[in-house]
């Protein structure tokens, strides 16, 4: 393999034993002085240099395949399938070679003689190494296997409702409209069928994914994967149970809010303590925002007119007008960007996503354009990603830290450009909507919350809680069920409209239990980091309402945002996140944010009972 060759040339650099000096008589030559200490930083630097050109040469070949497995999908033709396998096989024997990793484990023994930036990018090298180490290379094979066969199971999925077969999407549909209380019951059942298909591969997986990282030294996944902030399990758990309860207050008025109106909606005379689960306009609760309809805002109509490429286009403006670059000619040329023509022998991956191929210059965004408002703000957001490749690809950071200073600033910056990207002002300014328009501020600010407050309980909240249950303290098989509910029912104040037992599998038909473990705190984090960073560009630079914000031409509001992206992951993201607002991460300017709902929610809560 070329990462065994690549690992055993690096390992012939090593310093050979030295012998103990003798001592020294009159008539030695001076040529027996002790031999020098050998240069732990030299011998880094060969290494790194080495390790990270065929680190981005595979890198890069495992993002094209990957790249032509998502934006042409042929059915039945598994050619494209079989290539993203060897490329992502190659890769995984390369980054977890025992070579490699005698090696890097070797060079950081002696980290005291090393730059900052040299252990930086080895700890990057080690971490990645993690995740598929050779030296146990018959239980990666198997975990690799068993990852591909679960996410098979869950997209091969044939869910049923009212005798049907129906996708995802038709279920959403449902829960989002549906008025009567038994049919969305039932459409919400037909979610979770797909839960006991998946018991068994899941309980492997946890097996699998706890040896891959034990190998390396990480106790279990959960804590593996908190260590790309820096923090232990223990830290992680504790940043998440703050922020939770920072937001607790708020997350209460609209819990017992939403109760009495959705009860209001349903004809129910009895307003239950808690949310039964089917009345909510998503399948796990995260997101309520479907129960509120802002009149004035919906652009739909005005970028009908305006066609799918103005709006790309109008993102790039955006960002250069705050004086970052215009894109490379290649982002137009090599993304996919729009749906298919009609007739098209081939599918694509609809889901929209940024892609950052060689870690230099070929940034790509696949995604699937149309002219509406949702499509409007997912160009705004995708591009903050492209922004962002393009900020770090630059000679100070190295190929191994070309990434966010952790994985939630990535998907902060994004949803920061969405959200700056939606504010009347800014729309006003590029006249999609009349400076007249009339807008309900507090509806508005309330249809927010029932988006971003209510995330949290259950991204911090049950989806933390439960996934470090399951992998750090062995849950056993016959509580996996008991334990989801319990959660549900204390962080988010949501109980099943049924017994849900140990026959059911409630956590598994969320997606990224299975095949984007651990970490789904990444969200929640990124929320709270959007807001800090949005309070600080509205008051401090901008001196505007948080609310009512126009970024669109502020050099100013670019400066401070490339200097919180050039650096990428080579400067703690803690000491980023201090230096640019004066803050440690905290849910405050959420809180902050949020503040004029207070008011309202509790007016409308008057004399109603409270349950949380």
């Amino acid at each position: 393999m070329a990462g065994v060759a690549l690992g055993s040339a690096l390992w012939s650099c090593a310093p050979t034993a030295k012998t103990p000096p003798t001592a020294s008589t009159a008539t030695e030559t001076p040529a027996a002085t002790q031999p020098a200490a050998p240069d732990w930083r030299t011998q880094a630097d060969a290494f790194l240099q080495q390790y990270s050109t065929q680190y981005q040469r595979l890198y890069t070949q495992s993002a094209e395949a990957e790249w032509r497995s998502n934006t042409r999908i042929v059915p039945g033709d598994t050619t494209n399938a079989a290539a993203t396998a060897r490329a992502n096989q190659a890769m995984a024997a390369f980054t977890g070679s025992t070579e490699n990793i005698t090696r890097l484990r070797e060079l950081l023994e002696h980290q005291a003689d090393l730059s900052e930036l040299q252990v930086k990018q080895l700890k990057a090298a080690l971490y990645n190494a993690a995740n598929s180490p050779q030296t146990i290379a018959d239980v990666v094979t198997r975990r690799i296997k068993a990852e591909t066969a679960q996410v098979e199971k869950l997209y091969g999925f044939d869910y049923k409702y009212q005798g049907k077969s129906v996708t995802t999407n038709d279920i959403d549909e449902v829960l989002r409209k549906e008025k009567n209380p038994a049919k969305r019951q039932a459409a919400w059942e037909a979610s979770k069928a797909i839960g006991p298909t998946l018991k068994e591969g899941l309980l492997n997986l946890r097996g699998l994914r706890n040896e891959t990282v034990k190998a390396l030294g990480y106790p279990d996944y959960f804590t593996y994967q908190a260590s790309d902030y820096g923090l232990t399990r223990e830290e992680m758990m504790q940043l998440v149970r703050q922020i939770n309860d920072e937001l607790r207050p708020l997350y209460r008025e609209l819990h017992t809010y939403a109760r009495y109106e959705l009860a209001k909606k349903y004809g129910q005379k009895q307003v239950p303590d808690y949310l039964p689960a089917h009345w909510l306009p998503n399948r796990w609760g995260q997101d309520w925002s479907a129960m509120v309809d802002v009149k004035g805002l919906n652009l739909d109509a005005v970028l009908a007119k305006k066609g799918a490429e103005w709006q790309v286009k109008q993102a790039e403006r955006f960002y250069q007008s705050l004086g970052f670059a215009a894109l490379p000619p290649s982002f137009y040329e090599k993304s996919s960007l729009y749906p298919l023509p009609a007739g098209a022998n081939y599918k694509k991956n609809n889901h929209a996503s940024a892609w950052h191929m060689d870690l230099e210059n070929d940034v790509r965004s696949l995604m699937s354009v149309e002219p509406n408002t949702e499509w409007y703000e997912t160009t705004h957001h995708e591009l903050g990603h492209i922004y962002y490749y393009m900020s770090y690809t630059n000679p100070e950071v190295p190929v191994l830290l070309r990434s966010g200073a952790n994985r939630a600033y990535h998907e902060a910056m994004g949803s920061l450009m969405g959200l700056a990207a939606t504010q009347k002002p800014f729309l006003v300014g590029l006249d999609l909507v009349p400076a007249s328009a009339k807008t309900d501020q507090t509806q508005t600010l309330l249809k927010e919350a029932l988006n971003y407050v209510t995330f949290l309980p259950f991204a911090s909240g049950v989806m933390s809680e439960w996934e470090n249950s399951f992998y750090a303290e062995n849950l056993p098989p016959d509580q996996l069920n008991a334990k989801w509910w319990e959660l549900v029912k204390k962080y988010q104040g949501i109980t099943p409209p049924t017994a849900r037992g140990e026959n059911f599998l409630d956590p598994a038909t969320k997606t990224h239990i299975n095949d984007d473990p651990a970490q789904y705190y990444d969200y929640a984090l990124s929320y709270v980091i959007l807001f800090q960073l949005h309070d600080h560009i509205a008051k401090k630079i901008l001196k505007q309402d948080p609310h009512v914000t126009n970024y669109y031409g502020s050099k100013e509001v670019g400066a401070f945002l490339a200097d919180i992206m050039r650096p990428g992951a080579s400067k703690d993201w803690r000491t980023v996140l201090k230096e640019k607002t004066g803050e440690d991460l905290s849910a405050r300017a959420m809180v902050d944010y949020f503040q004029p709902l207070m008011a309202y929610l509790k007016e409308q809560n008057k004399g109603r009972k409270y349950t949380m």
